[in-house]
């Protein structure tokens, strides 16, 4: 029978027994108990745009005699498929992110550059009015189709996308966020609202596009549209889908930069919480497939064949110079613009936390009040990026230039706007481009007397604010590219208020600021550095990108954290970090553990685990020997609800309490216990069971992990956490210190070791949490 540990009984209360503890203390197991433990761990988090239900996952293998039994049939030439399988995977998962990314930014420029080259021949033609209505109009309509298929397809796909990989490969698992249809309006709605002069990136969708992809090809497509294939049966696992995923986040971002080295260094510091050499290899090979599928597309489109796809986008952006030098007096610069840098970057971060709090609270709502919000940011966006431009004054063409002045076509440094023949506007060609093109513009080189420090002001600051009121709509958007495009308009601003004092030119001030803000807003060092060198192909910077970096990190982490930590943590993730609080070393693992604890028998009666699984959310459950199996009780090992629902279905049922046979495996299959598609799995609800079978029994040994985690009651819990994150479990058994009471105790589960958790049953705590040297804000600021 299966056992029902009450926490009276566990904390030894000696309380009156209800009719529940009565049933159960007929149990001889219940003699000594001590403390239990509920594995419980289903929560709620902000998926995308929506409110959706979260689980752990378990990447742990589960070793049950079937497992062994499979894996010892195997034979070599399996598992050279097996692994042979992997780097196939690999390289379509490449070709795939690295088409994906081409279309991506061929759509962009083509729609973007259709409606820009409009707007700017009625502006020519001085019909200003029509030129508004057209800009503001077409805006309107990119925004709001990208809203529509976000809220009403996939909600899930709002956003960057790049907490929830994040917190994917933490363990934190939710539904539909690796869909198909999630894939779709990653892709389509990220076009359509990059499309839209929104100031958002593309960057956060593509990492989630590759997270997708792979995760699709994983499970082997999509259960629910019918769209599978039997022989990627082997990856039906969270462990190696877990590794494929981590290969489509590096991928996405290499495509988005077109940074094969960049890309694999930023899944592996920013997006993974497990990391080895093999799975370095894999991804390394993933992304060089995407960069030779973007050299060769690429190639193509410099014939002249891609339309509007002009010198933006995923070419690199031109700040090379063959006389790039700079001196010591170029450093103090250097080291102011990285410390201001990271003040702002914390204040973009303080900021854009406050704002996303107060969207999700909009966003809870229904789905008529996301769209009017993604449209009213979309109206107001289009009102500052046309009615700020006549606040420039109109700038003569410069003679020695080597494009025409003003632009004529598509993009360019000179856009005419208002101005009279022969003059251009400055704030113009920033707002009147896509963001590729305006970074670009603001990246090159020997243009240091083209933009006005006016103009240049105007445009950081209508950045600024303006991404952080765009990111959090209903819509695919990313926070990558915006933050380049602010940083370098502060870098070059800051560059114009040194003037000759320094001989860096703006372009590369403008460098410089994107890595400051970067540095201050992401957090990262290593991969930042790496993808702005081969975002820009000038290795001669290296050694101050390295310390902008560095001070510009330092100096932000005194006020708050990474932005894509403090998303995750808005959303609601329960996310694991590198480091333990200094009050979990003040607490064993039998202070936090709940009751009641499930336990089942090694051969356990039908009636009681439907019983249990129909009344209970827990998904996993210790399976404890007994006499006549077992001269004592003895904990055997861990059996999965999934595990349990599969044998309920298959009706592998005895009549009398005895060990099944060697044939217990005749009528399974390993697809029986791989890990289900990204659709719902089967439900105990569901099956149909009669009152004589309710009656039988089941076998549950072979089915069990019989080599669980386990740890002693007394064990840390800041131990018991490096060893739940490094290993990647979602069930941490917990065994008494001593015999001769009940052979588990508990379940640590990722719920044990949230702050939220741990201070609630110990508030006393709350004064050692850990709190980093960081500057607090005046109470006035804090007001939002």
């Amino acid at each position: 029978m299966s056992v029902l540990i009450s926490p009276a009984l566990l904390n030894g209360s000696s309380a009156p027994a209800t009719e529940e503890d009565e049933e159960s203390l007929t149990h001889p197991l219940l003699n000594s108990l001590s403390r239990s433990a509920s594995n419980n761990t289903s929560q709620v988090a902000i998926v995308g745009s929506s409110v959706s239900p979260i689980e752990s996952l378990d990447y742990e293998i589960m070793e049950n005699d079937y497992f062994k039994q499979d894996w010892r049939c195997g034979e070599k030439i399996q598992i050279l498929q097996y692994v042979s399988m992997k780097w196939m995977m690999c390289f379509f998962i490449g070709l795939l992110v690295g088409l994906v990314g081409f279309c991506n930014n061929l759509a962009v420029e083509n729609i973007a550059g259709m409606k820009f080259v409009v707007t700017s021949d009625l502006m020519r033609a001085r019909r200003y009015t029509t030129a508004f209505l057209v800009f503001a109009s077409s805006n309107f309509g990119l925004t709001l189709f990208a809203g529509l298929i976000t809220a009403f397809i996939a909600p899930e796909a709002a956003g960057s996308g790049i907490p929830e990989v994040k917190a994917y490969l933490n363990g934190v698992d939710a539904p539909a966020i690796f869909s198909l249809r999630t894939l779709f309006v990653k892709i389509v709605g990220s076009i359509s609202a990059v499309s839209g002069s929104l100031v958002i990136g593309k960057a956060g969708p593509m990492v989630h596009t590759g997270a997708c992809i792979a995760a699709l090809m994983g499970q082997g497509g999509s259960q629910k549209y019918g769209l599978t294939w039997k022989w990627l049966k082997y990856f039906k696992n969270d462990r190696d889908r877990r590794d494929l995923v981590t290969c489509g986040s590096a991928a996405g971002m290499a495509a988005a930069f077109r940074a094969p080295v960049g890309g694999l260094l930023f899944a592996l510091e920013e997006m993974t919480s497990w990391w080895r050499s093999a799975l370095l290899w894999r991804a390394f090979f993933t992304t060089a497939v995407v960069a030779i599928v973007l050299r060769a597309l690429i190639d193509v489109c410099l014939s002249g064949k891609c339309g509007l796809f002009g010198k933006g986008g995923l070419i690199m952006f031109d700040v090379t110079s063959a006389n790039v030098a700079y001196q010591i007096w170029d450093v103090p610069p250097v080291l102011l613009l990285a410390v201001i840098g990271g003040i702002w970057a914390s204040l973009y971060n303080f900021l854009q936390d406050r704002v996303l709090r107060i969207y999700n609270r909009i966003n809870e709502r229904r789905a008529a009040y996301k769209i009017v919000l993604a449209l009213t940011v979309s109206i107001f966006t289009s009102c500052l990026l046309f009615g700020l431009p006549w606040l420039a004054p109109c700038r003569p063409c410069p003679s020695d230039t080597s494009e025409p002045c003003p632009t004529i076509g598509r993009n360019g440094n000179y856009k005419k706007f208002q101005c009279p023949p022969g003059h251009y506007n400055d704030l113009a060609s920033l707002f009147f481009n896509t963001n590729d093109d305006a970074i670009k513009n603001l990246f090159s080189k020997n243009t240091d007397a083209e933009f006005h420090p006016f103009s240049m002001l105007i445009f950081f600051i209508t950045c600024f604010f303006l991404s952080i009121f765009s990111y959090g709509i209903v819509a695919p958007a990313g926070l990558f590219v915006p933050v380049i495009v602010t940083g370098a308009a502060y870098g070059r601003f800051i560059g114009m208020m040194f003037g000759s004092h320094s001989t860096l030119n703006h372009g590369l001030f403008a460098v410089l600021g994107s890595a400051s803000f970067l540095g201050g807003s992401m957090r990262m060092t290593v991969s930042l550095c790496v993808i702005i060198l081969e975002l820009t192909n000038n290795l001669l910077l290296l050694p101050l990108m390295m310390l902008v970096l560095l001070i510009s990190k330092t100096v932000a982490d005194a006020f708050n954290g990474n932005i894509y930590d403090l998303i995750m943590r808005a959303k609601g993730f329960p996310y694991l970090e590198r480091h333990a609080e200094p009050y979990l070393r003040q607490l064993s693992v039998s202070d936090v553990v709940t009751g009641p604890l499930q336990l089942f028998n090694g051969i356990e009666k039908v009636g009681n685990i439907v019983h249990v699984l129909k009344t209970t959310g827990h998904n996993g459950f210790p399976v404890v020997n007994e006499r006549p199996h077992s001269a004592a009780p003895v904990l055997f090992g861990l059996v999965l609800r999934t595990h349990l629902v599969t044998l309920l279905k298959k009706k592998a049922f005895l009549q009398n309490p005895v060990p099944a046979g060697d044939d217990a495996f005749e009528q399974f299959s390993a697809d029986d216990f791989a890990k289900k598609g990204l659709g719902h799995g089967d439900r105990v609800e569901d099956i149909q069971l009669t009152d004589e079978e309710m009656d039988m029994f089941i076998d549950l040994h072979p089915f069990c992990n019989t080599s669980p985690f386990t740890v002693v009651e007394t064990m840390s819990l800041a131990k018991a956490l490096m060893l739940f994150r490094e290993v990647g479990l979602r069930h941490l058994l917990v065994i008494p210190k001593v015999s001769g009471r009940i052979p588990v105790v508990g379940i640590i589960t990722r719920h044990d070791f949230m702050p939220e958790h741990v201070l609630s049953l110990h508030p006393s705590l709350a004064k050692s949490k850990w709190k980093r040297l960081r500057v607090k804000l005046p109470r006035g600021v804090k007001i939002i």
